[in-house]
């Protein structure tokens, strides 16, 4: 049984370049519970808004889950192929833990009163808006974590076609936490689609939209 990649001598930009969404995996290939908690690790340190970090991550490793969560993924293969599935989830309620967050961070010379605003902020919004927070920020460490991986000599691929709500339901996911995506990981079986992108010019404008 394979595992423990050597990590990759590569620059970012070859990084960028060579990270594809891979749909077809080893399912021999095992990648050890230290070395997702060191990818997780690598991966949080993505911007959030205010700083509170709200990803969750659920790691789906064991068998009877994996196939638990097929159909929940449309029975797309790849989230019992791969070594893990992460369940990425946006907690609506992370701004409880601003004190915990912020300890270190007045320690360093953040003014004290930056914890209570926040928490008045954050406490007001709708939940529109808190969840809206939970998605963009779930999509910052979404893409850290793929780029860690890619890094490392893995391959993952963003997934949005599950139901959320079956996801929920059959994971007892708490009712503060948003499902944002699932992101197989592991060792590619077959290469992805050919990539190709829009230039920047089809996607850029200079000071106004024309």
């Amino acid at each position: 049984m394979a595992t423990n990649l050597e990590k990759k001598d590569t620059d970012l930009f070859t990084v960028i370049r060579e990270r594809q969404s891979i749909r077809s995996y080893d399912p021999n290939w095992q990648i050890s519970e230290q070395e997702i908690k060191e990818m997780i690790g690598e991966a949080v340190f993505a911007p959030s808004s205010s700083n509170l970090q709200p990803w969750r991550f659920l790691v789906i490793q064991d068998p009877a889950l994996k196939e638990k969560l097929l159909p929940i993924a449309n029975n797309q293969k790849m989230v019992v192929e791969a070594s893990a599935t992460i369940v990425l989830l946006g907690d609506t309620e992370a701004y409880k833990q601003a004190d915990k967050i912020y300890k270190s961070a007045i320690e360093a010379g953040l003014p004290e009163e930056y914890v209570p605003r926040v928490k008045e902020i954050y406490s007001k919004l709708s939940p529109e808006a808190i969840r809206g927070i939970a998605l963009v920020d779930g999509g910052l460490v979404a893409m850290q974590l793929m780029l860690v991986a890619k890094a490392r000599g893995y391959d993952t691929v963003p997934m949005g076609g599950f139901s959320a709500e079956k996801l929920i339901e059959e994971f007892n996911i708490p009712a503060n936490y948003v499902p944002v995506m699932l992101i197989p990981v592991g060792k590619a079986a077959a290469p992805g689609f050919p990539k190709t992108r829009l230039t920047v010019d089809e996607v850029t404008f200079w000071n106004q939209i024309k």
